[in-house]
């Protein structure tokens, strides 16, 4: 028998439960709307994204952090020149030319409920950074010499990795429909954009790349 059991000078201690599961209660109550304004400043006005993607190297490198300004509220005309973010497409593969029906990028149905999560809260969102190209009407061709031209006027690139776009890929000559934007990354050599999957619809559009935040070295305005 231990001797510690009869000590008359032990303290009994006594919880108060009920006020215990109100500070709790409180405290993820606290959590819950700090995620919503999160949520809410994210989707309406803007986020701070870091690069996960090498495809726009060496406009922007992998593990920089990127100011995004969303166009829920913020619309505006894209141009080309324009650095974006949006949403992944989905990825077809090759497809036969004499199958092409469109050459607009496809992405999935959803319901309402699906959306919220998967643009509100961002479940399962996957979003690609690239330079617009092409607008609207316009006539995009890349020839075999690696040369990009728009409107029949070759395109200036001093940002590019290498000076050499790859014609591979199904959407190397067509006109970019309505209310869709032609992108590619500024590394055309590792990069996945128009040329494979088609010209992005603008309502899929999840952001316009306002500057560089990080590293303090590199700061500015992306060009």
């Amino acid at each position: 028998m231990r001797m510690d059991e009869f000590d008359p000078n032990r303290k009994k201690i006594n919880i108060d439960w009920r006020k215990l599961s109100r500070e709790i209660l409180e405290w993820v109550l606290c959590f819950v709307i700090a995620y919503i304004l999160y949520l809410c400043i994210n989707y309406f006005f803007g986020t701070v994204s870091g690069v996960k993607q090498i495809s726009m190297f060496p406009t922007a490198k992998e593990n920089e952090r990127l100011l995004i300004q969303r166009p829920t509220i913020f619309k505006k005309d894209v141009k080309r020149g324009d650095i974006i973010t949006f949403e992944a497409p989905l990825d077809l593969g090759y497809i036969e030319e004499s199958n092409i029906e469109t050459t607009m990028a496809q992405y999935k149905e959803r319901n309402f409920f699906e959306s919220f999560l998967h643009d509100f809260v961002g479940i399962g969102k996957v979003s690609y950074i690239k330079r617009v190209i092409g607008i609207e009407g316009d006539h995009i061709l890349i020839n075999d010499a690696g040369e990009v031209y728009v409107n029949d006027q070759k395109l200036d690139e001093p940002y590019l990795h290498e000076q050499f776009t790859s014609k591979s890929g199904q959407f190397t000559d067509l006109i970019v429909p309505k209310n869709c934007v032609f992108v590619m990354g500024d590394n055309r050599q590792e990069s996945k954009d128009s040329r494979y999957f088609g010209c992005i619809p603008t309502e899929h559009i999840d952001g316009y790349v306002i500057c560089r935040l990080w590293p303090l070295n590199r700061i500015g305005k992306l060009q």
